[in-house]
């Protein structure tokens, strides 16, 4: 449940060797751009780009910071809008969640940080300017709520999900949809985690691996402190309902601490925080969670897990010289991002990452130790949009890629714009920053022979 972050341009050299491989290398163009509206550039928060042929869908904030949608045909250039009735403040927790069911219907649900559940539907199949507001979903667990996420179930069920309760203080709550009568119910008779008024999880999936089963990652928190993060915790389902830890176990719900299986004991002011623990999967399709943590010599280091036999084994990926601290509440700018350890179609593993003191990149990594080896000469995302086009002090690059599917092989959508970083969801004193103009872009791929050595 992470949230958007600034793209940081730093070539600073990496503290592993670059090796080279026979695999190919990507390099990045634009094909087309479209502007679609200015926007807020105060403060960052995520929006949705959702292309559903034929068909783009765009849900953001505004220059006023109403919750705005946009739709077009994706063989038109011009922009339906139309207006929520939702203004957002200067809390970056507030995102944008929205999906479409099998009958074509959207959803959306956002601005929600400890406040009671916002939630929209379509009056019409595809068609934004029908949003309407529903009052209510199942109508308990509902007046505090944060991180909405609409997902899949194992039977392409449509189902929702979000934190009742605040940071510290929190219980994940799940609904599924009925599509014949267009209503929600619990999709669990309990709360799938209960931080006993005393913690909350904060979660990454459930994401469905190759080996058939939707695997949750999640670390405790015992306030709004991020430095109270505590302890790598795993499950997994089959059907979203029946969980279990990784040698097989079941678990009873709701989870709590003590009866959750721990993959790692970090303890609270070791060097994990909550959005960035990374589900992935190797190429055995063993189960991996990446995070970072403080070495022995306080160094925050980047780690993974996998799932070996029903065991976890922890492996480091890096030797950085360089710690993060971090503590208190509100948005975080973070100084390490990781992606998940990913299977390419060569069988090769890679995982992104960036540091705000080592750069970013793409790594290589060792299939036997999950260490990274060499940082991959990858170009997604072409670098004239990596570049700050606003004069304004701060501003920093926003990308966001698209939600939806797109038919065309090696080219894909991205939406782009450009905010001030996080002020810790208060305010920030004037002067702000003019509106920064919302863009999507087509980007394809062009595969070369070779990745390059550094």
């Amino acid at each position: 449940m992470s949230l958007l972050v600034a793209i940081l341009l730093l070539v600073i050299p990496l503290y592993v060797a670059t090796l080279p491989t026979n695999n190919k290398t990507e390099h990045a163009i634009v094909v087309d751009s479209l502007d679609i509206a200015p926007v807020w550039a105060g403060h960052p928060v995520s929006f949705v780009l959702l292309t559903k042929l034929p068909y783009q869908f765009i849900a953001y904030y505004d220059e006023i910071r109403q919750m705005t949608i946009a739709q077009r045909n994706i063989s038109d250039r011009i922009w339906t809008i139309n207006k929520l009735p939702v203004i957002t403040n200067w809390d970056s927790h507030n995102y944008i969640a929205m999906a479409i069911d099998d009958d074509g219907y959207m959803h959306l649900s956002g601005n929600m940080h400890v406040v009671p559940l916002k939630y929209f539907r379509t009056a019409q199949p595809l068609n934004a300017s029908t949003f309407v507001e529903i009052d209510r979903m199942v109508g308990t667990d509902e007046n505090s709520t944060t991180y909405p996420i609409f997902l899949r179930g194992p039977e392409n069920e449509f189902i929702f999900t979000y934190r009742s309760g605040m940071s510290g203080n929190g219980n994940q709550i799940y609904n599924i949809y009925d599509l014949k009568t267009k209503t929600w119910a619990r999709l669990l008779d309990k709360p799938f985690t209960d931080g006993e008024g005393k913690r909350n999880a904060y979660f990454d999936g459930p994401i469905k691996g190759p080996d058939g089963y939707f695997h949750l990652a999640w670390v405790w928190r015992e306030s709004p402190d991020a430095s109270t993060n505590h302890d790598l915790s795993y499950a997994r389902s089959r059907d979203l309902v029946s969980w279990e830890t990784g040698a097989g176990k079941p678990l009873i719900l709701p989870i709590t601490l003590e009866t959750c299986e721990i993959v790692d004991p970090v303890p609270q002011k070791g060097g994990i925080i909550n959005g960035n623990t990374k589900v992935g999967f190797d190429e055995q399709e063993r189960v991996t969670i990446s995070y970072h943590k403080n070495d022995a010599n306080n160094y925050t280091q980047p780690w993974t897990a996998r799932l070996e036999n029903g065991t976890w084994k922890k492996y480091q990926i890096t030797n950085w010289p360089w710690h993060w601290d971090f503590s208190g509440g509100g948005t975080l700018n973070f100084a390490i991002r990781l992606g998940s350890v990913t299977k390419e179609n060569d069988g090769n593993l890679t995982q992104a990452f960036s540091h705000i003191k080592f750069g970013s990149g793409t790594w290589s990594i060792d299939s036997k130790n999950l260490s990274a080896t060499g940082k991959l000469q990858r170009e997604t995302i072409p670098p004239s949009l990596l570049k700050v086009e606003g004069s304004f002090p701060g501003l920093e690059v926003r990308l966001l890629e698209d939600a939806g599917r797109n038919d065309v092989i090696d080219t894909r959508y991205v939406l782009r714009w450009e905010t001030l970083a996080s002020n810790r969801d208060q305010p920030r004193p004037k002067p702000y920053p003019p509106p920064s103009m919302l863009r999507v872009y087509t980007i394809k791929i062009i595969w070369e022979n070779a990745y390059a050595k550094l």
